[in-house]
């Protein structure tokens, strides 16, 4: 157990870390209100299990710890919710994020499309690359802070990053041999 006077205050931990965790949620839950849920579960969690951190120089993979765990109940239960034919509802993600600067609607379009090309295939990852692949390009953890908030040795977040970039990289390749197939008959 650590001191009072080095304990961090709930305040300070969400200061620090709720939109980290909210874009954590939203990257890997895909749907506003379930992020919004899941942050707050993670939340409560790290407010009730405050008093059991016993070194502050860990708190940043505590909390992501509690976070992985959380996501990780998330996707089960819609999981569930979906073997038992309730839908889930999904958000319209890819249409924030568009970049600003885009000049015509073809390019919008374009850009939009290959958004959501892009994160459907990071979605169709096993959940462990998908969240390794999140908390790495996303939340710019390193691989040990990876590992230690996934409870996993820094060879398993290397490899689930492998695996992850190999199966995107097949994945982006059909869509760009799709895009030229589609300009090839486009422009015949």
């Amino acid at each position: 157990m650590i001191s009072a006077l080095n304990q961090p205050t709930f305040e300070q931990i969400v200061a620090q870390y709720d939109q980290k965790i909210y874009a954590l949620c939203w990257y890997l839950l895909k749907n506003k209100p379930d992020a919004q849920d899941c942050t707050q579960d993670i939340f409560i969690s790290i407010f009730l299990n405050l008093s059991t951190i016993k070194e502050p120089n860990r708190l940043n993979s505590w909390v992501y710890q509690i976070s992985v765990r959380k996501c990780y109940e998330f996707v089960r239960r819609r999981r569930r919710k979906k073997r038992f034919g309730i839908n889930v509802p999904i958000d319209d993600f890819f249409s924030q994020t568009l970049p600003s600067h885009q000049k015509n609607p073809e390019e919008l379009q374009i850009a939009a499309e290959k958004s959501l090309f892009f994160w459907r295939a990071v979605e169709g990852l096993p959940i462990q690359q998908q969240l390794a692949y999140t908390l790495y390009n996303i939340d710019d953890l390193s691989y040990k802070e990876i590992a230690l908030a996934m409870q996993t040795s820094v060879s398993e977040v290397e490899s689930l990053l492998y695996r992850a970039r190999q199966t995107l990289a097949k994945e982006l390749e059909k869509y760009h041999s799709d895009e030229r197939k589609f300009w090839i008959k486009k422009s015949s």
